[in-house]
């Protein structure tokens, strides 16, 4: 029972880091610019945020962006953080799909229990994937834009991938770990329930000979 509430609550928390990383990849609000302090922009109304698809001018009444179509020409660090935030997303579909399979309380036939391990153990190496792209990306992307622009804050976009990457290392850490112990336990048990019968099975025409040799002394 334990062991199902943790597997539950770490592909929940696994699910919830996957959709924080699709959120950062679909936003702009990565990092705030200003060229005269944060505080003076603010009062001027002039914010102006960057992410790896556009740069956009925040104002009263007023939100616009302007789209980065050529790829070629744009920084390494903007181009690595759309490589791997695009991986990241669609890499994190099977995954959860992987997971979801995997649950206690979702039975495919009569599959033994040792191939929902296997699932489990590859859903949360491909959750570690996931987290690992979204960790390079909102590293890097900051980084970068701190020393092209110079001056900036953090947005919303770089906190939610944040967020989705520790969750994603987190609960695909645990689903991995605790998966292998549950799979190296139970092909212990397998192998001793195959001996156990294995001896049973030969203890009967012992018996049975005994019984016999009984009979004919008779």
């Amino acid at each position: 029972m334990a062991n199902s509430c943790l597997q539950l609550s770490c592909c929940l928390i696994s699910c919830l880091g996957w959709l924080c990383i699709v959120i950062a990849t679909a936003t702009n609000d990565w990092t705030i610019m200003c060229k005269y302090g944060l505080n003076t922009c603010k009062k001027m109304d002039e914010l102006e945020t960057k992410g790896p698809w556009a740069d956009c001018v925040i104002s009263t009444g007023l939100y616009h962006c302007v789209s980065k179509p050529q790829i070629l020409d744009l920084p390494a660090y903007i181009q690595t953080t759309r490589a791997l935030m695009v991986t990241g997303s669609i890499v994190g579909l099977p995954a959860v799909g992987m997971l979801l399979m995997s649950m206690p309380c979702i039975s495919l036939g009569s599959e033994p229990q040792s191939s929902k391990n296997k699932r489990t153990i590859l859903g949360g190496v491909l959750i570690l994937i996931v987290a690992l792209c979204g960790m390079v990306s909102t590293v890097w992307f900051p980084i970068g834009a701190h020393q092209q622009h110079g001056l900036m804050s953090f947005g919303f976009s770089l906190y939610t991938g944040w967020v989705g990457t520790i969750f994603s290392l987190l609960g695909g850490s645990i689903l991995t770990c605790c998966s292998s112990e549950s799979s190296s336990s139970s092909h212990y048990q397998d192998n001793n329930r195959f001996y156990y019968s294995k001896q049973g099975g030969d203890n009967p025409p012992a018996t049975t000979s005994a019984n016999h040799a009984k009979s004919a002394h008779v």
